[in-house]
């Protein structure tokens, strides 16, 4: 089998629901696939000490979370029995209620998509150098802390 290659990952801004819906649209012709898993990640409006965050500004070392990215991807590739993963991840800033994290698994039976879709956010949220600055209504901010 021919090794992948890291794949891009970051989108400036929100990631729009065309986007997402023509990601999903162009596996329609795989006929191989009986299942995918689709965790979107969307911009909430926390509380902290009184003050609402109404947007996320995520900056990341970018060929260092390409390289990560892809050492993930083929761990979980590795794992499990998937036809296509596919991670994209906002870089800037994302208002409350966009969406700033798209992850895609594919399967030809449904649990390998949906195991594989959730242990790769987890990863994802836990590994990869991506970083939020969660900007508040009264214009101050503070780094974001994933949970």
């Amino acid at each position: 089998m021919e090794a992948r290659k890291p794949k891009q990952l970051f989108i400036q801004g929100a990631i729009s629901s065309s986007f997402i819906g023509d990601s999903i649209q162009k596996h329609s012709s795989r006929h191989d696939i009986g299942g995918h898993s689709i965790f979107l990640g969307q911009v909430r409006a926390d509380q902290v000490d009184g003050k609402t965050v109404r947007a996320i500004e995520y900056t990341s070392y970018e060929d260092m979370a390409l390289e990560k990215m892809h050492e993930i991807r083929e761990a979980i590739f590795s794992k499990y029995d998937l036809s296509c993963l596919h991670v994209y991840h906002s870089l800037g800033t994302v208002e409350v209620g966009e969406i700033c994290l798209f992850v895609f698994t594919s399967s030809a039976h449904r649990k390998a998509a949906t195991e594989a879709c959730s242990e790769l956010v987890e990863r994802i949220k836990a590994e990869l150098p991506v970083w939020g600055k969660e900007l508040f209504d009264n214009e101050t901010h503070q780094w974001k802390i994933n949970k």
